[in-house]
Order: C-alpha cells, then sequence, then structure tokens
C-alpha cells in the first residue's frame, strides 16, 4: 500500500505547528482583550442544517463544497464548512443566553473545493460573533479586533469592507432579479475583471447593465457612490458603513477600506461584509472575512424574529502561507533545555523535573547514546541548550551547561542554569 494523504489534506509538520500554536495563541489573547468567551461545536452536523437555504445558500459554493456522509442509521450528515452555522444552531437551541453574547471558538472545517496555495480541504478557523445586537459599534469592535490580531501577528493588513444592503439596492436600480446568483459574480470582480462577471452572469442567465459596472467599479469612494445611488436600501448600507468608519476614527484603526464590488458569497449576510487581505500583495487568498448575518439564529427558530449577528473568521492556512514569505520557518521543538546524563540518569532525571517544575521546556536522552549522538540531535532540533551530567560534576553539585548557538560551556549550579535560561 502506497501511504499518502487524502487530497487536498496535509499533515503539519512540528515547524509549521509551532507557528500555527503561537498565531492561535496571539489570536486567543486579542479575542479575549476583546472580551469574547471560548465555545466548543461539534464538527459533524446534520445536513439539514448545513444545506437550509438560509444559511450557505442553493448557490453557494459553501453548500456544493460540504461533505456528506451517513451514520449507521441512515441519517444524513456533512462536515460543518465553517463555525458560524453552528453557533447559530447553537443560540437557537439556548435562547436563555444573556445578550449580547460574544464567543470565540477555533476548530477545523472542511470544503469539499478546488486546491490552490493557501487553500485546502481541512483547515483551522478561528472565528469571533457577537450576537443580540444591530449597533453598528459591533463592527466597529470586530473590525478592530481584526486590527489589532494582524497587528500581533505581525502582518500588515489592508481590510476591505462593504454592505450587502449596497450592492442588493444597485441590483435593484439595475433591474437584476437573481440576486444571490449576481452577488456570487460580483464577489469574483478584483479575480476575473468585468469581462469576467459578464461571462459568468451569462452562464448564470443573469441580464447584464451597463449601469451595474459604473457603480460597481474598483476605487470608488462612499461619498462618490452616494451621490449617483437613489435606492433606499443602497443609502441605508452607505449610512451604515458611514457610522463604522466614525466608530473605527474614534478608535485610531485606519486599516479598512471600502470596496464596492466586495460581496463575500455566501446567502446568510445581511449588511456589512468584509475581507482581510495582505497588503503587499504576496498572497491573493483573503486571510479573514465574515459580515453580519441577522437572519440566520431567526430562520433556524422558525420565527420571523430577528436575532442580530456579526462575526469574523480567519484562515490560519493563508496566514501561515504569508508568514512563510516574511521568514523561514526553522524552529523544530519547543525544548529549551536537553539534558544528557553520562551514567548519571537517576540524578539526571531529578535535574530535569526541576527545570520543568521552574516553566523551563525540558528534555533527557531517551536512547543512552554517546555526548557527540546527543548533541548532533539537539543542534538538529534547535534546541537551544544542552545539559551535561557527569559524575565529577554532581560531586561539584554542578552541571555543565552549553549554549549551542555559540558554542560557550559553564559549569553551575542548576539554580544559575534556570536564572540563566530564565
Amino acid at each position: 500500500m502506497k501511504l499518502q494523504t487524502a487530497k487536498g489534506i496535509q499533515d503539519i509538520i512540528p515547524e509549521e505547528k509551532i507557528i500555527q500554536n503561537k498565531i492561535v495563541q496571539d489570536l486567543k489573547e486579542t479575542f479575549e482583550q476583546y472580551g469574547f468567551s471560548p465555545l466548543e461545536t461539534p464538527i459533524i452536523e446534520r445536513l439539514e442544517t448545513l444545506s437550509a437555504k438560509f444559511t450557505a445558500g442553493e448557490a453557494s459554493d459553501a453548500l456544493k463544497e460540504t461533505f456528506k456522509l451517513k451514520d449507521q442509521g441512515k441519517r444524513n450528515l456533512g462536515l460543518r464548512f465553517d463555525l458560524t452555522v453552528p453557533l447559530a444552531r447553537f443560540v437557537g437551541m439556548n435562547p436563555q443566553l444573556p445578550m449580547p453574547f460574544k464567543r470565540y471558538e477555533m476548530g477545523s472545517v472542511f470544503r469539499d473545493g478546488p486546491i490552490r496555495t493557501g487553500r485546502v480541504r481541512q483547515f483551522l478557523q478561528c472565528d469571533i460573533d457577537t450576537i443580540g445586537t444591530s449597533s453598528m459599534l459591533a463592527e466597529a469592535e470586530i473590525l478592530s479586533a481584526a486590527d489589532s490580531a494582524f497587528k500581533k501577528i505581525g502582518l500588515d493588513v489592508k481590510i476591505k469592507l462593504n454592505n450587502r444592503r449596497i450592492l442588493n439596492g444597485i441590483l435593484d436600480e439595475c433591474g437584476i432579479k437573481k440576486k444571490e446568483e449576481a452577488i456570487i459574480a460580483i464577489d469574483k470582480l478584483d479575480k476575473i475583471g468585468q469581462e469576467g462577471v459578464i461571462a459568468e452572469f451569462k452562464e448564470r442567465k443573469i441580464k447584464s447593465s451597463e449601469k451595474l459596472f459604473k457603480l460597481v467599479k474598483p476605487g470608488i469612494s462612499l461619498s462618490e457612490l452616494k451621490k449617483k445611488v437613489t435606492s433606499e436600501e443602497t443609502l441605508k448600507g452607505i449610512s451604515e458603513l458611514e457610522e463604522v468608519f466614525g466608530y473605527l476614527d474614534k478608535m485610531n484603526v485606519y486599516s479598512i477600506v471600502f470596496d464596492v464590488s466586495l460581496a463575500r458569497g455566501l446567502a446568510y449576510y445581511t449588511g456589512p461584509v468584509y475581507e482581510v487581505f495582505v497588503k503587499d500583495g504576496s498572497l491573493k487568498s483573503s486571510l479573514a472575512a465574515g459580515g453580519r448575518w441577522d437572519n440566520m439564529i431567526g430562520s433556524f427558530l422558525g420565527k420571523n424574529s430577528i436575532v442580530p449577528a456579526v462575526g469574523v473568521s480567519f484562515g490560519i492556512v493563508p496566514i501561515i502561507e504569508c508568514l512563510k514569505k516574511k521568514e523561514e520557518f526553522s524552529q523544530k521543538s519547543l525544548t529549551k533545555v536537553y539534558v544528557i546524563p553520562i551514567k548519571t540518569l537517576d540524578e539526571s532525571l531529578g535535574i530535569v523535573q526541576e527545570l520543568r517544575s521552574q516553566n523551563i521546556n525540558a528534555a533527557v536522552d531517551l536512547l543512552d547514546r554517546n555526548i557527540s549522538k546527543n548533541l548532533k540531535y539537539a543542534n538538529s532540533l534547535g534546541i537551544p541548550y544542552v545539559i551535561i551530567v557527569g559524575k565529577r560534576e554532581l560531586d561539584e553539585e554542578k552541571v555543565l551547561l552549553r549554549d549551542m548557538k555559540s558554542g560557550d560551556q559553564f559549569e553551575i549550579s542548576v539554580k544559575e542554569v534556570v536564572k540563566k535560561i530564565k
């Protein structure tokens, strides 16, 4: 049997997992600074939950890319394609939650879609969402959190912002009825250009409009667009974005730019939408994306009531791809000290435990190798310090500490080792 992973699925080697964990920790710290609490939902959902018309939507790529399966009871199930639909289901099942409910979640999601750089079929997503308020301040807070998170990670980003109300109103003005399908095509404008969108319109049997591309064009500002439209829906969307930008200005967040072509393909978005891109353009895939989705939870409950919701998802795979372009991943181990016993295993185990008790990551030779092989092993993993424990050193209540980067060696006590490394 030839050993291989499933198509579009990959192992994460230690060098990448270490940086992934660091990114996740940076995000977690940022989310908690902004008052979000952790939640975990299942990977497997009922297919009816994932395929509801108010979740992915029948025209959405997400529904087409959903992994479908059956359990032994022949029930139709699916692997979650995002963390938003499970959140909506959770809130619908727990009406007693105090509002606003602010949660973050980190977990694997699955898309049976095309594969390219920064896009695979199983990937880790990190989300924050605020449930229970229609205030545009919730949008501004989430955009500010995204801005803060990418600064913490060390990436210079541009966050594109639009409003589905704006696009819906423009489509009304242009007499386009198939709004969901048109929005999916418009969302690709910056990738496939105007001719590509027109071609996709023809494929979807949508009548194109010359007026559409005079309004949905690269670089148009909110103020310019406001002068050219008459739809109340569009004007309402513009007003909401003006409010968001006002809050962001007070919060000293300046990485957000208006982009009228930004649509976000999922049907459940109802208001502002946004995507995050690395500013230098070194990666075309978005690093994070989200928006307002006010209708889904109420629809799950089978009621006409609106349960306001807004959030953003961070894609760890494209974030790592961006960081790869900035720096080489070389750290293969989180071990700070590697202990080599020279016929002193019992005493060395005590030393290793003492280091660990001081919150220093420490490992000990498990193969009873000689010093040369052990030093080569520690060096291959990039472990910064090695302790050699021989009988002579123990008699003097000392160990030999070797700095693997400089090659310097010191005969010092274990307490001095702790102090030096800390």
